[in-house]
C-alpha cells in the first residue's frame, strides 16, 4: 500500500455515450486497483467520485466512505449517464463542490494535496483551459488520463505542470489496468519520514514532496511544528460547567463542590438534601446546608439547648403585641382580648369604644337602566343581606334607603321603619326607576336631606355614627367630588360598593380614609355575596348597646368616676374639719391663759 501520508483523491470520470459498457466496466476496476494500492480512512486518504457526461452527478463525496468495502459497493452500483462529454462543466463541479471543506476535503493549511484524477476518451464539448486553470491555482493538482479516442490537447490542457507526470494517454480500454501500476507509482512517491529525521514528538504526516507532524488525540501543535501540547478544554470557557471543570486531554468533565452532586446534564449542580436521609431528629423542621443540616422550628417556638427540640414562646412578653387591654399566649402565637362589656375591634387588638355599637345608615342605590331589572332584584336582596347583620330599633341602628337615576327619590327615612322585617319588605317594594346615573346629585341629596333631624338621623352631640353606603355601577353622569368631599366633612362614613363597569376612581373618591377599608368592587351582580362581609367587619365591630342603655360600659365607668371623685372630696372636707376643729382649740386654750393673765394683774 501508499503510505506516504494522506491525500484528498476525487476521480472525475467520462460516461458518455462513446464510453460502451463493457468499456466503463474497464473504468470501475481501474478505480478499485488504484484505491486497493491507498491507505483509506477518515485520517488517511479519502477518495471521491463523480461521473459526467452532459452534466455531473456526485457518486460519492470525501467524507461519505472511509473503507474499501463501502466504496467499492458504491463504484459498482454507478450508472453510465451516456450523454455528452462536457469535462470543463466536470472540472468546475469539482473546483466548487467536490473539493469543499464541506464535502469533506481537509483545509488548506493542513497542507493534505488535493489530487483530481480526469479520465476521458474523448474531445471535450465546452472549454478546459480556463477553468482548469483556475482549478489548478485553487490547489488542485490534475492527472489527466486519456483512454483511445481522447485528444492529446485537451489532456495537456487540463493537466498540472510538469505535464510529462500528469498526462497519460492509453491505447485501449484493456490496457488501463496495466497502466494502474505505473499510475500508483506517481502518485505515492517517497515516504518522506522515512527519507529523514522528521522530528515530531508524536506522528509523522508524509506528503509527495516533505512532511508535516501532527499531534494525537486532546493535543495541539506547538509553534515549533514538532512538539505537542495537551489541550486545556477547559480555557476557553465554553465548557457551561456550573462549579468545576477539570480538564482530561482535549476533553474535559464537569464538577461539583463538596455538598453537592453533578445532574444528568453532567455540567449543573444541586444541593444535596442531608434532611431526606430521615435520620435528622427534628422536632419541627430540618433545613439542608452544602455542608449538613441543622433543625429549625415554626413561628412562635424556640430552639432548645439540643439543637432538635422546640419550645413554645411566649409571645406576650417577647414581641410588641399592641394589645389595648390584655394579651394572652398560645402555642405559637397570641390573641388580645377585652374587658367585659366589650369587644375586639377588626384590627384584632383595640377594644370598642363608647356608642360605636349602632349606626346611622343611609343606603344609596343605583336604580339607572344599566343596572337592569333582574340586577336591581339582586340589588335589593343585597340591601336586605345587609339589613340582616344590624340590631335595628329606635335607639339602635337605623335605616333608609336612596334611589338615583337621572334624579333622586327617597324610599323611607331614616325614621321609617323600627324593625329589620318592615325594613326588609319595603326594600323589596322599591320599584325600579332606570335612565341616567346622576350619583353626584345622589350625594348632594344624601348630605342635605337624609342625614338632617328632619328625617331620622340622630343629634351629632349623641355620637351616634353616621354610615352612608353608595352602591353605582358604572359611570356617573355629573360631578361626584363635591359632594363626595362635603359629605366626608360633615363627619359621615362613606362605603362605596362597585359592580361591573364601575369606575375605581369614582368609587375610590366617593370612600372614606383608609379607602381600601371603605371601597369594594364585583365583577358582576351574581357574585356581590362576599361585599357583604367585608361591609360586616368594617361597620359592625361590636355589639354595642347605644346611648341611651343606662348600663352601657362607658356609663358604668363614668359612674364609678363619680363615686371615686365623690369619696376624695368628702374625705377632703373631712379632714379640713379635723384641722379647724384643732386649731379651734388651740386658740379658745391661749385666750383662756390670756384671760387668767389679765386677772392677776388686777
Amino acid at each position: 500500500k501508499c503510505r506516504t501520508g494522506p491525500l484528498d483523491i476525487v476521480f472525475v470520470i467520462d460516461s458518455s455515450r462513446s464510453v460502451r459498457p463493457f468499456e466503463f466496466e474497464i473504468m470501475r476496476r481501474f478505480m478499485m486497483d488504484i484505491i486497493s494500492s491507498l491507505d483509506v480512512g477518515p485520517n488517511a486518504t479519502r477518495i471521491g467520485v463523480i461521473q459526467y457526461s452532459s452534466q455531473v452527478q456526485n457518486i460519492f463525496s470525501l467524507k461519505t466512505f472511509f473503507t474499501q468495502e463501502d466504496m467499492e459497493k458504491a463504484i459498482n452500483s454507478i450508472i453510465p449517464l451516456a450523454q455528452g462529454t462536457m469535462t470543463g462543466l466536470a472540472i468546475q463541479y469539482a473546483m466548487n463542490v467536490a473539493f469543499s471543506t464541506q464535502e469533506g476535503a481537509r483545509p488548506l493549511h493542513k497542507k493534505i494535496p488535493r489530487i483530481a484524477i480526469i479520465v476521458t476518451d474523448g474531445r471535450p464539448q465546452d472549454r478546459v483551459t480556463e477553468v482548469a486553470t483556475q482549478a489548478r491555482n485553487a490547489g488542485i493538482e490534475i492527472y489527466a488520463v486519456g483512454i483511445q479516442r481522447a485528444d492529446m490537447n485537451s489532456l495537456r490542457a487540463m493537466a498540472s505542470p510538469p505535464l510529462e507526470e500528469h498526462v497519460f494517454l492509453v491505447e485501449s480500454f484493456e490496457l488501463i489496468q496495466q497502466f494502474a501500476k505505473q499510475f500508483q507509482d506517481k502518485l505515492c512517491g517517497l515516504d518522506m519520514c522515512m527519507e529523514q529525521e522528521h522530528g515530531c514528538q508524536h506522528s509523522c504526516i508524509s506528503t509527495p514532496v516533505s512532511f508535516y507532524c501532527e499531534c494525537n488525540p486532546g493535543y495541539r501543535l506547538n509553534l515549533d511544528g514538532k512538539s505537542c501540547s495537551p489541550i486545556d478544554a477547559c480555557a476557553d470557557g465554553r465548557h457551561g460547567c456550573q462549579h468545576v471543570c477539570v480538564s482530561t486531554r482535549g476533553s474535559y468533565s464537569c464538577h461539583c463542590h463538596m455538598g453537592y452532586y453533578l445532574n444528568q446534564d453532567r455540567r449543573s449542580c444541586s444541593m444535596i438534601d442531608y434532611c431526606s436521609f430521615g435520620n435528622h431528629s427534628c422536632q419541627h423542621e430540618c433545613v439542608s446546608i452544602p455542608h449538613g443540616h441543622y433543625c429549625s422550628c415554626r413561628s412562635g417556638f424556640t430552639l432548645q439547648s439540643d439543637a432538635r427540640s422546640c419550645r413554645a414562646t411566649d409571645l406576650c412578653n417577647g414581641v410588641d403585641h399592641g394589645c389595648e387591654f390584655k394579651c394572652v399566649s398560645m402555642e405559637g402565637s397570641y390573641r388580645c382580648m377585652c374587658p367585659e362589656g366589650q369587644q375586639l375591634q377588626a384590627d384584632g387588638k383595640a377594644c370598642s369604644k363608647c356608642g360605636s355599637g349602632h349606626v346611622d345608615l343611609v343606603l344609596v342605590i343605583d336604580g339607572s337602566k344599566s343596572v337592569r331589572p333582574q340586577n336591581f332584584e339582586l340589588v335589593k336582596q343585597f340591601v336586605n343581606r345587609i339589613v340582616d347583620l344590624l340590631e335595628v330599633s329606635p335607639h339602635g341602628t337605623r335605616v333608609g334607603l336612596v334611589q338615583y337615576s337621572s334624579r333622586v327619590r327617597t324610599e323611607f327615612p331614616l325614621n321609617k321603619y323600627h324593625s329589620a322585617d318592615e325594613i326588609k319588605k319595603a326594600v323589596m317594594e322599591v320599584e325600579y326607576m332606570e335612565k341616567g346615573t346622576m350619583t353626584g346629585l345622589a350625594l348632594k341629596h344624601m348630605v342635605e336631606h337624609s342625614f338632617s333631624e328632619s328625617e331620622g338621623a340622630r343629634p351629632l352631640s349623641h355620637n351616634i355614627p353616621r354610615i352612608g353606603l353608595v352602591f353605582t355601577d358604572g359611570r356617573s353622569q355629573d360631578d361626584i367630588s363635591e359632594w363626595a368631599r362635603r359629605a366626608k366633612e360633615s363627619g359621615i362614613v362613606m362605603f362605596a360598593v362597585g359592580v361591573g363597569k364601575a369606575v375605581e376612581e369614582e368609587l375610590r373618591a366617593i370612600a372614606s380614609e383608609p379607602v381600601e377599608q371603605h371601597f369594594s368592587y364585583s365583577a358582576d351582580f351574581t357574585t356581590m355575596t362576599h361585599l357583604v362581609e367585608n361591609f360586616k367587619l368594617n361597620i359592625c365591630p361590636e355589639e354595642g348597646k347605644g346611648v341611651t342603655e343606662i348600663r352601657s360600659p362607658c356609663e358604668c365607668e363614668a359612674l364609678v368616676q363619680f363615686q371615686t371623685n365623690t369619696v376624695a372630696i368628702l374625705q377632703s372636707l373631712t379632714e379640713k374639719n379635723i384641722l379647724w376643729a384643732r386649731s379651734l382649740a388651740q386658740m379658745t386654750a391661749r385666750l383662756e391663759d390670756l384671760e387668767k393673765q389679765l386677772a392677776h394683774k388686777k
